[in-house]
């Protein structure tokens, strides 16, 4: 049976190091497949093997690629990793203090070659030693076409033909530049880290008459926790006592406080503004909305975008190729034109060494994907993968389930109209009696509207009809409540009322007493969804609803939707969005946005399904690619701005990255660019890239 499992890749600074494990796993006899984020320092494996073989798996071939990592099961706390990489920070600063003395002297001082030789040397060995030391350790185990291997090639090449102070420069410059990179990286990760810290460390648990504070993952449901002003909601719970506002703005983006009373459910992540509040537990941490969100968010680099795998790919063989084409610009010239020389030539060789890292593409384009998620949750909208975000930036056609997504889903008594005889009070009083044991929404919405007190025990017999309605008996009466074919079939003579809206026909001992028209309102921002879809380039809006055609038709025409589909089954959803399919562009994708549980099947069937009102609905995390945690349509227009502003800085990091390194590369070869240029073509672009990847968490 395949396991998922989440390791730690702990002291993993290196997106080209992420790369060559992810790569290796796949090559592993037991290991599925295999994803490492660089992002977030972490690794998902899916194998047949249990817990402890992956983890000696993974490990064996980590400390063959890269020693310098190590396999966690768990990441330490976050307070411990930003030490560590603080104390690594300081480590890197002072080797580059002490490198730069001699190499500043050497530049300096007029005094004898050997001593100036020696200076230089001095400097490269403090400045690079790690550098050479990782590059022998790889070539040892026959990782040649790394950063490493190259830096140091390019440095000893330098120091072979006479350029001392550029061998040393190059090195001292290539760390300055990963010094930078990784400070940026590590506050990439942080920002990221902070959004996603919406978790609570501790819970207030009653016991007894005693408040005991414990972690979360110790409390039970059914269990009574106390949260006080000012703390954050640490699990899913009902409210059993008190009243207070909650900022959801962590889960939700949005920033009204919402008011919970005795009754409400309260999610974990949640932060209380004011009232004590006791909530008796509903479900263990590890289930609660929270954790499955903050799971969603962390493992969403697993499925990469098609612009991801593309560069994974061209990285591959784009290393070994520059280091080839620089072998044979070494050799060639001198050896087939005499007056060349090969010491011009080699360091011409050696530019283009410098200039072939790929890090600035390997460490952004996930960097960017990963901060456009992390953007896209702080607005309340979950998107499960790279691979969807980008999906997102080509939607051609946008198909919407009606009831509860684009209208509340919350249904109100809009007409009472009884025959002759009988009074408004009278005929809503018979239907509350009739729908008083259902859970149906327009049943509850009748009982609503009636308000008053009903006697149940009153009730002798109680018969539902699928399809048709309910039959109930009292001491006095026997009360029907349906639609016009339970009217027919029980031989009630009325006559099919037109009316928007659905229409439930009441009739009293065989005798027709009136009907009640229940209606369903559109959300306030459904219409300006629609219109800005429609902006933002959406060729086919369509809407599909199990509704009545009269019902369907005035809610697509109040929203101008020009495809509608009314009286429809699941099943029947989703032959017509095959249809619908059908007409799209030919590179155009297909989104359905539903309520993430009776929408499951068509959710599964769309280019990327799309659960609206998922805050709280497991159903609707699990079925769907994207989960919009509010009831709002517009987020799905606020999804399609983030998904495109994240590609254009994705693509703005390739074009930078491979256009300064391609003209830099040409000047190189023809002799005009120095070591100098190549460095800034190389980690300066890196740093740049990814500084320009924080952008897409914004």
């Amino acid at each position: 049976m395949q396991q998922r499992y989440k390791l730690t890749l702990e002291g993993l600074d290196c997106a080209n190091c992420a790369l060559k494990i992810e790569n290796g796993l796949r090559g592993i006899e037991g290991i599925r497949s295999a994803s490492v984020n660089f992002s977030n320092k972490t690794m998902l494996v899916e194998s047949d093997q249990d817990k402890d073989t992956v983890i000696d798996l993974v490990g064996e071939l980590v400390m063959k690629l890269e020693p310098g990592v190590r396999v966690l099961e768990k990441a330490g706390s976050q307070l411990e990793e930003a030490g560590n990489m603080k104390k690594e920070l300081r480590n890197k600063w002072v080797r580059l203090v002490f490198g730069i003395i001699p190499f500043i002297i050497a530049l300096l001082i007029k005094t004898s070659f050997p001593i100036k030789l020696t200076l230089f040397l001095a400097s490269y060995i403090v400045i690079g030693g790690d550098v050479l030391k990782k590059a022998v350790s790889n070539i040892s185990r026959g990782q040649v076409f790394d950063e490493n291997f190259l830096m140091a090639i390019a440095t000893i090449g330098a120091f072979i033909i006479g350029e001392y102070p550029e061998g040393v420069a190059v090195l001292l410059f290539y760390q300055v530049g990963e010094l930078f990179q990784d400070m940026a990286v590590h506050r990439s990760r942080k920002s990221i880290t902070e959004l996603m810290d919406i978790r609570s460390d501790y819970a207030n648990l009653k016991r007894g008459e005693e408040i005991i504070k414990l972690s979360p993952t110790e409390v039970q449901p059914g269990d009574i926790i106390v949260i006080r002003p000012g703390e954050r909601v640490p699990l899913d719970g009902r409210i059993v006592e008190g009243q207070s506002s909650m900022d959801t703005s962590d889960l939700t983006g949005e920033s009204v406080p919402r008011d919970v009373k005795v009754g409400d459910e309260v999610l974990g992540g949640f932060i209380n503004n004011n009232g004590l509040l006791w909530v008796e537990v509903t479900k263990v941490f590890s289930q609660s909305t929270v954790s499955k969100i903050l799971d969603l968010v962390e493992n969403a680099g697993s499925k990469k975008a098609p612009t991801e795998r593309f560069i994974t790919r061209f990285a591959r063989y784009y290393t070994p190729i520059v280091v080839f084409s620089a072998l044979i610009m070494a050799v060639a010239p001198p050896l087939l034109v005499a007056s060349e020389s090969f010491s011009v030539w080699v360091y011409r060789a050696l530019v283009f060494l410098v200039i072939s890292c790929p890090c600035a593409l390997v460490i952004s384009i996930p960097l960017g994907f990963f901060g456009g998620i992390g953007g896209a949750s702080r607005q309340g909208i979950l998107v499960k993968g790279g691979n969807y975000l980008e999906a997102m930036t080509e939607i051609d056609t946008v198909v919407f389930d009606k009831t509860g997504t684009l209208t509340e889903g919350v249904f109100d008594v809009a007409e009472i109209n009884p025959v002759p005889g009988v009074d408004k009070d009278e005929l809503l009083y018979y239907a509350a009696i009739a729908e008083s044991h259902s859970t149906h929404p327009i049943a509850t919405s009748i009982v609503k509207a009636y308000d008053g007190e009903i006697d149940k025990s009153r009730i002798k017999n109680y018969m539902e009809m699928p399809g048709h309605g309910i039959a109930v008996e009292t001491d006095e009466h026997r009360i029907l409540a349906g639609n016009l074919a339970l009217m027919q079939q029980e031989g009630v003579n009325c006559q099919d009322i037109d009316s928007v809206g659905t229409v439930v026909y009441i009739a009293v001992n065989g005798d027709y007493a009136g009907h009640i028209v229940v209606s369903d309102r559109i959300k306030e921002d459904s219409k300006k969804a629609i219109r800005d879809l429609k902006a933002k380039g959406v060729r086919t809006i369509a809407m599909l609803t199990g509704d009545s055609q009269e019902v369907a038709q005035k809610v697509g025409k109040e929203l101008q939707i020009g495809e509608v589909y009314a009286q429809l089954l699941p099943h029947e959803k989703v032959a017509k969005l095959e249809m619908i399919e059908k007409n799209k562009g030919l590179k155009g994708k297909l989104v359905f946005v539903g309520d993430g549980i009776n929408d499951a099947p068509v959710l599964a069937r769309a280019d990327i399904g799309i659960a609206m009102g998922g805050l709280g609905s497991d159903a609707a995390i699990e079925a769907a690619d994207i989960v919009l945690m509010t009831d709002e349509p517009h987020k799905l227009v606020k999804t399609i701005d983030i998904s495109r502003k994240t590609k254009k800085i994705v693509w703005q990091n390739i074009v930078l990255a491979l256009g300064i390194k391609g003209i830099v590369l040409l000047l190189g070869a023809a002799g005009i660019a120095t070591m100098w240029a190549a460095v800034f073509a190389d980690v300066g672009v890196a740093l740049i890239a990814v500084l320009n990847s924080i952008r897409a968490a914004g």
